[in-house]
């Protein structure tokens, strides 16, 4: 069986809530649960463990999902917010989740990150992000549609000659669905563009060059919701599949 980790998206104390009110929670979104799942593949939560327990804890998994999520804090990527600090992000998960990341990345663990996992990596490695497209790009396309959420799709290109392009090669439609308001910025050291989207001014996909093609990978769409797609969208199970080769 492979043991899966993937990173927790929090909930912070609010004693408006209900049920665990003072308490924070950790928890994987129902769509990325399901699928992650497969015969012979078992999702694991990540839990929010004292680092003294945390490397055995990371040990006995076989590779790392970074799911989406919260914006990625300013300050994470060395800069000042923008817009009197409208868009703060979540310096607490950034944290969390980087020392998960590095932990994989120095021990040669595959790592997939998805939507905000994409722009974690990306910061690990030394790039940074715009903080809202709308703002800092404002000719930009839409990406982000808080009404239609996971029915918003655009269209993407893939890098020639690159893997992702040959894992999608005898696909008709070349669209994904677009979920975010923080795009790449500048692109992080020793990574290889696989697809962009808006005319190549936004960076959907990457892989790290220091690992074999895809097993450290990021994508800026979310295939966990592609099955509610009204529309016809590339393939979501082919980039998960040829991660889980590594595994």
């Amino acid at each position: 069986m492979i043991k899966l980790g993937v990173t927790s998206c929090f909930m912070y104390p609010d004693l408006g809530r209900t049920v665990f009110g003072a308490k924070s929670l950790c928890y994987i979104e129902k769509d990325m649960a399901n699928y992650l799942s497969r015969p012979g593949v078992m999702p694991i939560l990540i839990p929010d463990l004292e680092e003294s327990g945390l490397g055995e804890f990371l040990e006995e998994l076989d590779g790392i999902v970074l799911e989406g999520g919260s914006d990625i804090a300013p300050q994470t990527f060395g800069e000042e917010p923008i817009e009197n600090g409208r868009w703060p992000g979540d310096p607490y998960r950034d944290e969390y989740e980087l020392k998960i990341l590095d932990y994989a990345i120095r021990n040669n663990k595959p790592v997939f990150g998805i939507c905000r996992g994409l722009q974690l990596l990306n910061v690990y490695f030394g790039g940074t992000l715009y903080q809202d497209i709308a703002t800092q790009v404002p000719d930009a396309m839409i990406h982000r549609d808080a009404i239609i959420y996971d029915q918003l799709n655009h269209d993407i290109s893939f890098t020639h000659g690159k893997l992702l392009e040959r894992l999608h090669s005898d696909e008709p439609v070349m669209k994904v669905n677009t979920i975010h308001h923080q795009a790449i910025k500048d692109l992080g050291k020793n990574l290889t563009v696989q697809a962009t989207s808006d005319n190549g001014r936004f960076i959907e996909a990457f892989t790290w060059d220091k690992a074999r093609p895809g097993k450290v990978i990021g994508v800026q769409w979310h295939p966990e919701f592609f099955y509610n797609s009204k529309e016809k969208l590339i393939d979501e199970e082919k980039v998960y599949s040829h991660f889980l080769s590594y595994l």
